[in-house]
């Protein structure tokens, strides 16, 4: 099962990615640390706990469509999350 294995090392990635880009932007900005870069992490975080959840479930009626989805969920979400990390810089 070395898709899941990937899938998870994406989510991962990508969301330690955002949480970085956070961090990068606060710094550079001379903004060591805001209520706004604090809720991106902290919803970073919450996604990736969700997502890790739904890769988990193993009582589930079609694993490839159900992976596709979790996926689908993580292209979303990251999206989403790096818009309000570009909206923090400005």
């Amino acid at each position: 099962m070395a898709s899941i294995r990937d899938l998870k090392k994406n989510v991962n990635d990508v969301l330690g990615n955002i949480i970085d880009a956070v961090y990068i932007v606060e710094a550079t900005s001379g903004n060591k640390v805001s209520k706004e870069g604090e809720k991106i992490i902290d919803d970073a975080i919450g996604t990736f706990d969700e997502l890790i959840t739904k890769i988990n479930q193993k009582k589930v009626e079609n694993r490839k469509a159900h992976l596709k989805e979790v996926r689908d969920d993580l292209e979303k979400k990251a999206t989403a999350l790096v818009e309000k990390v570009n909206a923090l810089g400005e």
